[in-house]
């Protein structure tokens, strides 16, 4: 045994070398590691925020994440029920808190910017003529508040990934379609967990390439896809909405329709709409309308608008005018403290409209 050791010693020598040269070489190869790495992972993780505020029930998690990208502490984050309240709260990577102000919002990209209160303080944030885009096989980095890990001062949390495709968005979240449908970047890690909402894709020089969406599940597979949106879909929008003008999104998509959904061609009475924030309470159902026919009852209190939050009577009529009349209409409403789905159906021609005393789309 003594000899076959020996005898085989500089062949296991060898073999040994090349194992050690070839692991220096793959590690060598990789974007940084190590003590390079953590600088920049620490950089990044500084422009990303907790933000907490609405949810808690039926499984609606109370956090997501955002991106600070001025010096003035706007941040960009996901549009969704967690701003649906006065008393939003953004966490910083050291552990301070701010109040926000809702600054406005993209309802197609589904983006909303709010601005901290920062008085004299100072933030890391990303500038957006910084941003970089990717291709299908480039190494990134997803930076958000996966699962609200980070509650406090810990930092968001990193995953690693690949981009692997980069692709128009066919998805859906319940019965509800995303609004988006242009081209994101699809990544092999889960970066679109609970919480990760509003994240940053960045690459491994640290620079900006998205941020991360909903969770959301592909129309044509059915699986849930991790991806994020290109910084070029949205800056300027984002842009727009900081300088105090109206959302300028970027993606193409036309939100008025040529045959436009209303109130009447669902058969919709609101309540009156009297106050500027009036809530979308249903006030009268028309037979045989797509509305009866789709269960909807009195009192039903509209909440979504196919995903879009509706706080009002004119948001509810505001997001049907983006919806074509021939498309129907996925309505959420909060019935007897239960969040009901209704799906209503596209008119017909036969179908009646609102009674003759009813008042007018206009006028809700």
């Amino acid at each position: 045994m003594t000899n076959n050791r020996k005898r085989h010693a500089p062949l296991l020598n060898r073999c040994s070398a090349l194992a050690i040269t070839l692991l220096l070489a793959a590690l060598s190869a990789r974007p940084a590691t190590g003590a390079t790495a953590s600088p920049l992972i620490r950089d990044v993780q500084r422009k990303v925020v907790k933000i907490y505020g609405a949810g808690g029930l039926r499984q609606m998690e109370s956090y997501q994440s955002g991106i600070l990208v001025s010096p003035q502490g706007h941040v960009v984050t996901a549009l969704s029920y967690v701003l649906d309240t006065d008393d939003v709260a953004v966490v910083l990577d050291d552990g301070r808190k701010f109040s926000v102000e809702f600054v406005g919002s993209d309802p197609v990209l589904e983006l909303a910017v709010l601005q901290l209160q920062l008085g004299e303080q100072e933030v890391d944030w990303f500038d957006l003529e910084d941003a970089a885009p990717a291709v299908p096989g480039e190494p990134v980095l997803a930076v958000s508040n996966l699962y609200g890990i980070a509650a406090g001062d810990e930092p968001a949390s990193i995953m690693q990934g690949v981009v692997t495709a980069v692709a128009p968005l066919a998805a859906r979240r319940g019965a509800f379609q995303a609004n988006y449908r242009g081209e994101v970047y699809v990544v092999d890690a889960h970066a679109n967990n609970p919480g990760a909402a509003g994240g940053a894709l960045v690459d491994w020089q640290g620079r900006l390439l998205g941020v991360l969406g909903k969770e959301l599940k592909s129309r044509v597979t059915g699986a849930w896809l991790n991806y994020a949106v290109p910084v070029d879909a949205w800056a300027e929008s984002v842009e727009a909405i900081m300088a105090g003008r109206a959302a300028s999104s970027s993606s193409g998509l036309e939100l008025a329709p040529d045959e436009p959904t209303t109130l009447a061609s669902l058969g919709l009475v609101l309540v009156p709409n009297l106050l500027a924030c009036t809530p979308p309470f249903v006030d009268g159902i028309v037979p045989a309308s797509p509305a009866s026919d789709a269960g909807l009852k009195p009192d039903d209190l509209i909440v979504f608008v196919e995903g879009e939050p509706t706080v009002s009577c004119s948001d509810v009529v505001a997001a049907l005018a983006r919806i074509d009349r021939r498309d129907g209409a996925r309505l959420a409403v909060l019935r007897d403290g239960e969040l009901v789905d209704v799906v209503v159906a596209a008119p017909t021609e036969t179908d009646e409209t609102a009674p003759s005393d009813a008042p007018a789309d206009e006028e809700q």
